[in-house]
């Protein structure tokens, strides 16, 4: 591994730190994200427990086509 491929590598994770450092603090913002159908959420007394399911999936989607993207750009 050469220093030019260490240096594409962090520039890579610096872009991906900062995208998610955005989103991050940009979610409250977003419309329906950890509202959406398929998201779990149960109350009891003083308990509360949510479970993003949907919400997982689709950052998960979301994500896979970023970085595919990128990997191909980067050949």
């Amino acid at each position: 591994m050469t220093s030019h491929d260490i240096g594409k590598a962090l520039i890579i994770i610096g872009v991906v730190v900062l995208i998610v450092g955005v989103l991050v603090t940009l979610s409250p913002r977003i419309p329906l994200l950890g509202r959406l159908p398929g998201d779990l959420s149960f109350h009891r007394g003083e308990h509360h427990v949510f479970i993003p399911i949907a919400t997982c999936i689709l950052l998960s989607l979301g994500l896979t086509v970023v970085v595919n993207v990128v990997l191909r750009l980067l050949k």
